[in-house]
């Protein structure tokens, strides 16, 4: 039987899981855009003949596979692509000298 005291730790450490890996992933996308590693999908993104509209390209890509997941009622398809659509907004973030503070502060600025 677990102890009630436990419940809202629980919460509280998904929540604080959630933050942690969009800042880890964050992290791992700088750190690939300063060191640029040969076989690193992530540098490729940054150093890809098209420039910044690589980024864009595969933003847009995956928006749409998130749209057609969400119409076809695919709740794993849609949330994988969903995963990849904010890998990509966050690769766009990177180039464009942004981080996820300024996501927080617009997402706080809202309600």
């Amino acid at each position: 039987m677990s102890d009630p005291a436990d419940a809202g730790t629980s919460d509280d450490a998904d929540a604080d899981d959630a933050d942690r890996v969009l800042d880890d992933l964050f992290a791992t996308i700088e750190d690939r855009r300063e060191t640029l590693p040969d076989d690193s999908y992530t540098a490729s993104l940054f150093t890809h003949e098209k420039g910044e509209n690589a980024v864009l390209e595969k933003l847009g890509e995956e928006t749409t596979e998130t749209i057609l997941a969400a119409k076809d009622d695919d709740r794993e398809e849609l949330a994988a692509e969903s995963a990849d659509l904010v890998y990509h907004l966050l690769v766009l973030y990177a180039a464009k000298g942004m981080d996820l503070d300024d996501l927080r502060g617009e997402l706080r600025a809202r309600f």
